[in-house]
């Protein structure tokens, strides 16, 4: 018999998740409702905490300075039924691309990277992720994670 676990992800096995990724979605309020789009974004790790980066159009729905945001990126095995996501709350602010080599050092590389000159970072508040899979054994959880 297969059991369907369902495990809350601990902290640093989710920003080793979010290491790994370049695509996320990240969720905006315009006009009092939702709006999500996908990004690129890099990881950003230094001594003051952690930093999801992005860059956009200037004047792109994501766009925005101190303005709460919630990005998620995630992994679904469709032929398993598993996969894992890790949500990040947190404030969306503009940077200065030229401030610490942030240009050079934390570059996201977006698939089209025409016009996009506004650098932004995510401060997280939260950094939260969920894992669903199956145990075919019906004994203890696998602490197995997988990155595509």
């Amino acid at each position: 018999m297969t059991d369907v676990q369902f495990d809350e992800i601990g902290y640093d096995d989710c920003l080793e998740l979010l290491r790994f990724g370049e695509l996320g979605r990240v969720a905006v309020v315009i006009d009092g409702f939702p709006v999500i789009v996908p990004v690129n974004y890099r990881l950003v790790e230094g001594p003051g905490g952690v930093w999801i980066a992005l860059r956009t159009r200037s004047g792109s729905v994501v766009d925005r300075d101190r303005a709460p945001v919630a990005f998620e990126v995630d992994h679904v095995d469709h032929a398993k039924r598993e996969g894992w996501s890790v949500l990040v709350r947190g404030t969306l602010q503009r940077v200065d691309p030229e401030a610490a080599d942030f240009r050079h050092r934390f570059d996201p590389k977006p698939w089209v990277p025409d016009a996009r000159d506004r650098w932004l970072v995510i401060e997280p508040f939260a950094v939260t992720g969920r894992r669903l899979h199956t145990d075919a054994t019906g004994g203890a959880e696998s602490t197995t994670l997988f990155y595509d």
